[in-house]
């Protein structure tokens, strides 16, 4: 029997619910749902790699995700984060702007703005690294459940069209959240290459390739208005 994506969501979301593994905000269903021990993970995520090396780094700006910012800004790297839906593009955070201390107001979504500021595409750094949220990662090839609307897919589409290389992808979930269900899985969904939960750091090798660019027969009338940036690159190429 094919197990759909919004079924894995829903296991997913009742089962952090019903063990008390999640944490404000409040309900978890229809969001990428905050978890216990996320500072754990966020701790995890700097033993990677490619985030030692990392100048700048993407992350989304949900609320499981706030320890991952504002270590970013700790280690005097460059936070860069999605703004609603894409509408302004995205907020650069540079670890200069944030005096110290201030580290996790900075990173949080109600004061970010007074620390960073809106930036263009064409002002967009290079990216070294790119946090995504999730509602479920595939514990062996990465494969990813976010909560629907497709904007971590759209993002990391929108930068490869800008020309960044190809840059590893880092989920961070509860561990309860690992499933080994058979995902389904577009050509345009993004797959993980570090899983990071509250119990262990776990490198994924995908054979799935990442999108390099916007599949523009895809992208919808409706999709143009919504997300400003996705018709400034289309008016770019």
């Amino acid at each position: 029997m094919v197990v759909t994506k919004q079924e894995i969501r829903e296991k997913k979301w009742d089962y952090l619910a019903e063990h008390k593994l999640g944490r404000f905000p409040f309900p978890l269903q229809n969001r990428i749902p905050n978890f216990k021990g996320a500072e754990m993970a966020a701790r995890f995520v700097t033993k990677i790699p490619a985030y030692k090396e990392a100048k700048v780094v993407k992350v989304n700006p949900d609320a499981p995700q706030l320890p991952i910012r504002s270590q970013i800004l700790r280690d005097g790297k460059v936070l860069l984060v999605p703004t609603p839906r894409l509408k302004a593009g995205f907020i650069m955070v540079k670890p200069e702007w944030v005096p110290d201390g201030e580290e996790r107001r900075a990173a949080s979504l109600s004061h970010i703005k007074a620390y960073g500021k809106e930036i263009s595409l064409a002002e967009l750094p290079n990216i070294d690294l790119f946090f995504v949220g999730s509602v479920a990662l595939h514990r062996k090839d990465g494969r990813r459940v976010g909560k629907g609307a497709g904007f971590a897919d759209r993002e990391y589409a929108i930068i490869r069209e800008l020309g960044n290389p190809d840059i590893p992808i880092v989920g961070t979930i509860h561990s309860a959240q690992l499933t080994d269900e058979d995902i389904p899985r577009d050509p345009f969904d993004l797959t993980v290459d570090w899983i990071a939960t509250e119990a262990e750091l776990i490198r994924i090798h995908s054979g799935y390739e990442k999108p390099n660019g916007i599949q523009w027969e895809l992208v919808t009338e409706e999709e143009l208005e919504e997300m400003p940036v996705l018709k400034e690159l289309r008016e770019r190429k």
